[in-house]
Parts: C-alpha cells; structure tokens; sequence
C-alpha cells in the first residue's frame, strides 16, 4: 500500500503545480510555489506526522506539500489558504482536505489547543513569515510540531545564540516559546517564481506551559524596547527603571548595566523583566 500511496501523492502533487492551477503566482501575496517533490517530501517527513493526528496547513498554494500530507497518515488535514483563486480549488484536488479561505495574519492560533497533537506546516511567504511564527509561538500551547520554510536570514535569525549578530528580539521571543531546530537549507531553484534568496525549513516544539513566559505582552514591549537599541548598553536603556532588584539580579548572572541586550539569554531577559517589577 505503501507504493501506491507515494505514486497518489506524486501524481496529485504535480497536477497542483501546473500554471493553469490558480492563475500566475500573485506578488502580492508573496507567492512563490514549491516544485521540487523530492523537497516537498522531506518537508512533511520532518513533521512526524501519527497516524490519527490532526495537521494544519499554512498557505498550500498550488500543494506541493498538500498531496504527501493527504497520504502521511494523519486524521485530518487542513489548511488555511488567502488566494480566492486557490482556495476552492485545493479541495477539488485533494478530495478530504478542509480548506478555510482566511489570512494566516488574523487567525487565532489559540484555537489550535482544541485540537490534541495537532503538527504545523507551510512554506511562508517571506513578507509575512516573522509576525506568523511570533503569533502562533505563544497563542498556541499545546501542538506537538511544527515545521516552515523561511527566509535562510530569517532561518538563522530563529535559532540564534547571544553574542551573535543573528541574535536578537525573533530569537528572544521564539525561544521563549518554544524549541526551534534549523534542518535544511533550501536552495531558490525550487520554486517559481524563483527567489533571489536561499530558504531553510525550521522546527519547532512547543516548551512545556509551565516555562513559558506567564505575560506575553510585557515580555513582547520589553523585548521590543531592549532591541530597539541593541547596541546601546542596558543602563542608558533601561534608564531609571533598572531597580536596584534589576541591578542585583544583572550581579547575580556574571552581568552589569553596561552589558549589551544581546549578551542575555531568553530566560536571562525574562527574569531582568520581572526583576524590575512594574517598571
């Protein structure tokens, strides 16, 4: 059976990668298609897809990665796709998928904790890749997976370490949320239209509830404060909000008011953060 299924997925997947499917790619909504199979494939096997679990997919386009989806396994697969164009025609190909025609940027991605073990995937457009994977990170507590195909900038701005140039408030944020892994490099000769850039595709597992940050939208205003200048030394930052607490706390961890934003970690930040109470 298992031959069959691959050929099914194989032969769906290239029907959807035709140019009458959907009309040209539309620049404005940032579309470049996957065409490589061979990509496709290794995408969705990196998603660990159980039999049973449910999986959402973000911005299908023409489904390259729809058609190895429909036949990993899972329970139900869904996606959300913007394109009008697309939108009713995703299900017409790939009998069994729900398609909801909605904006990954307005969705609610609390609304995925309904959803036991439910796995993540889509390759983002790069013009709107970094607020998805903000919003989704802290919204959604309990997938089990998640897997994307960014910008290799972007990429490597996820899994950033402290003291590098990469690292800064995407690095804070995401890691805060979750467990990113950086997997594959992807080169631009795999889609159309083609990018200027390089792609990688990037994992994340959700951190258990209890480490998570406990008020997100503090933690985002004083990440985006910090960063804002981050080569500026945290005591002209932070001015007279760094407390004496704050101070003790920098002591504490080997630091001082004049190191840098980025020579902190993520739990580091954090717990500056709550140090200085309702500054």
């Amino acid at each position: 059976m298992r031959p069959r299924k691959e050929k099914t997925a194989q032969g769906v997947r290239g029907g959807a990668a035709s140019g009458s499917f959907g009309g040209r790619p539309k620049k404005s909504l940032g579309q470049n298609f996957l065409t490589d199979p061979n990509v496709a494939r290794r995408i969705v096997a990196s998603l660990g897809v159980e039999p049973g679990d449910a999986v959402l997919e973000i911005g299908p386009g023409r489904g390259a990665l729809t058609g190895f989806l429909m036949v990993s396994g899972a329970g139900r697969v869904m996606a959300l796709e913007k394109d009008r164009d697309l939108a009713p025609e995703l299900p017409l190909r790939f009998p069994g998928l729900c398609v909801v025609n909605a904006d990954a940027m307005r969705f609610a991605w609390d609304r995925l904790d309904r959803l036991p073990r439910v796995r993540v995937v889509g390759n983002l457009p790069y013009n709107v890749a970094s607020p998805i994977m903000w919003d989704l990170a802290w919204l959604a507590q309990r997938f089990a997976r998640a897997v994307f195909m960014v910008q290799l900038e972007v990429a490597e701005r996820i899994v950033a370490v402290p003291r590098t140039g990469d690292y800064g408030g995407l690095s804070v944020w995401l890691q805060s949320f979750v467990t990113p892994a950086k997997l594959f490099k992807v080169g631009p000769n795999v889609f159309t239209p083609r990018p200027k850039v390089d792609s990688a595709v990037v994992a994340f597992t959700p951190r258990p509830v209890s480490e998570r940050p406990r008020e997100p939208g503090r933690l985002a205003r004083f990440i985006k404060r910090i960063f804002s200048m981050r080569r500026k030394q945290l005591g002209r930052i932070l001015g007279a909000d760094l407390t004496p607490g704050a101070g003790d706390f920098l002591e504490s961890q080997g630091l001082s008011p004049r190191c840098r934003p980025e020579e902190l970690t993520p739990g580091q930040i954090l717990l500056l953060m709550n140090a200085m109470g309702d500054a």
